[in-house]
């Protein structure tokens, strides 16, 4: 994939989902910079959408230029609420939720996951958080990550907020903006039939991609290189 680093390189803003943190896309990141893009990490807490949705517009307002907006799993349904903002001119869905307007995370659980689908290990709600259960995790989370990394990743688990997971879209971004979904074919936390639907209703350019739900950490190349197709085109569209 050839270099991007010149007067039009774009900025990417990466968005971390749920029982995760903004370190698991070290990979995504040093692969973007090799390619010249300047990247930032959005660290939100996942205590409230409108708190998340807040840590990723400050993050967008200190780039310099177009912003390329990418969200994994719940990451998703901040970049639809946030990606409004002037300065985003693509969005990239990574294994993610793409909610419509009116609908959360938990109406799409509800509307979405067939009975079929493996069930998510999510503990009962304790003090407003849900979490995994650790011993699970690997399994349904990180399937095709390396099993030290995974397990690191089940005890890191930064809890989710159910005022998170229950906030509704008020103007979803994808409706203006073009999109891109990577779907992760072996996903057990979002099915990729649930995964599909949601990209082809938000009209985004589709890319498979067979890995677990967390296949920024599995496969960074391959998500990296879904950012430099998204920021290309949409260079190209600018233009």
């Amino acid at each position: 994939m050839p270099e991007v680093a010149n007067s039009e390189a774009m900025n990417v803003v990466l968005v971390h989902g749920a029982w995760a943190d903004g370190s698991g896309w070290e990979g995504v990141y040093r692969a973007l910079r090799k390619k010249g893009f300047s990247v930032s990490v959005v660290q939100q807490p996942t205590i409230s959408l409108s708190g998340d949705v807040e840590a990723t517009k400050r993050v967008i307002a200190t780039q310099n230029g177009p912003v390329i907006l990418v969200g994994h799993s719940y990451g998703g349904a901040i970049i639809t609420e946030a990606g409004t903002d002037p300065k985003v001119v693509a969005l990239v869905y990574i294994a993610g939720w793409i909610p419509d307007t009116g609908e959360s995370v938990n109406s799409l659980i509800q509307d979405q996951i067939p009975p079929s689908a493996p069930a998510p290990p999510i503990l009962p709600p304790q003090d407003g958080f849900l979490l995994l259960d650790r011993a699970k995790f690997p399994a349904a989370f990180a399937g095709d990550v390396d099993p030290e990394r995974a397990a690191f990743m089940a005890d890191a688990q930064l809890p989710w907020g159910l005022e998170a997971v229950g906030a509704t879209i008020s103007e979803p971004a994808w409706k203006t903006k073009p999109s891109w979904s990577l779907v992760a074919s072996e996903d057990r936390m979002i099915p990729p039939v649930a995964q599909r639907f949601m990209s082809n209703r938000a009209g985004a350019t589709v890319v498979e991609v067979p890995g677990s739900h967390a296949v920024f950490v599995s496969q960074p190349e391959a998500v990296a290189d879904l950012i430099v197709q998204a920021a290309k085109e949409a260079i190209a569209h600018a233009n």
